[in-house]
């Protein structure tokens, strides 16, 4: 095995006015960031502002984003539920890009209300698969995530979720290494 760091891309798919997605990403860079295994580089879609028209040249927001994606070997998406799914930012942004996804592991982290993003987590599940990337099985979800935090921004349940992301992430890191090493030897050709 590669004692390289698995460069890892969070994703953080909220751009609504007065998001909660600052809380929940400040508390899981800083826990991911504290590893020793990743290299993380964080895409903020309210900093990128991808234009929702799908052109035949794309734009410089999109060119930007575009190396970041293709560097990274796996991704963290987190993301709340909008209406039962996932934001039209994380689309966008997914929809601009193919082959960047491919062959590489997604991980989630979700909150919301009651479902806690699950149902987002759903959706993105068969949208990834379309793209040929492999989702973990583990995640985090946050329900009820506005009662979760405490005002310094930390889970309530610190030991309990930390746990939970430390195997969401040695799952990521197994899946993105095991993936470096097959496409080493054989580059993925869908």
């Amino acid at each position: 095995m590669s004692d390289k760091k698995l460069k890892v891309a969070v994703i953080i798919a909220s751009t609504r006015e007065g998001r909660f997605a600052p809380t929940v990403a400040n508390w899981f860079v800083s826990l991911i960031r504290a590893r020793t295994d990743y290299e993380v580089d964080v895409i903020d879609l309210d900093d990128v502002r991808l234009p929702d028209r799908l052109t035949n040249e794309p734009p410089k927001a999109v060119s930007d984003v575009t190396p970041r994606l293709a560097e990274a070997e796996a991704f963290v998406v987190i993301t709340p539920e909008y209406n039962h799914s996932f934001p039209a930012s994380l689309k966008t942004l997914i929809d601009w890009h193919s082959e960047e996804w491919q062959a590489k592991p997604v991980a989630f982290v979700s909150y919301g209300g009651q479902g806690g993003g699950l149902r987002a987590v759903e959706h993105l599940r068969h949208v990834f698969t379309e793209l040929h990337a492999l989702t973990t099985r583990n995640g985090l979800s946050f329900h009820n995530a506005w009662d979760r935090f405490d005002d310094d921004g930390r889970p309530r349940d610190r030991e309990g979720v930390e746990k939970a992301a430390g195997v969401m992430l040695d799952q990521l890191a197994w899946w993105g290494l095991a993936v470096r090493e097959a496409q080493a030897r054989r580059p993925y050709n869908p």
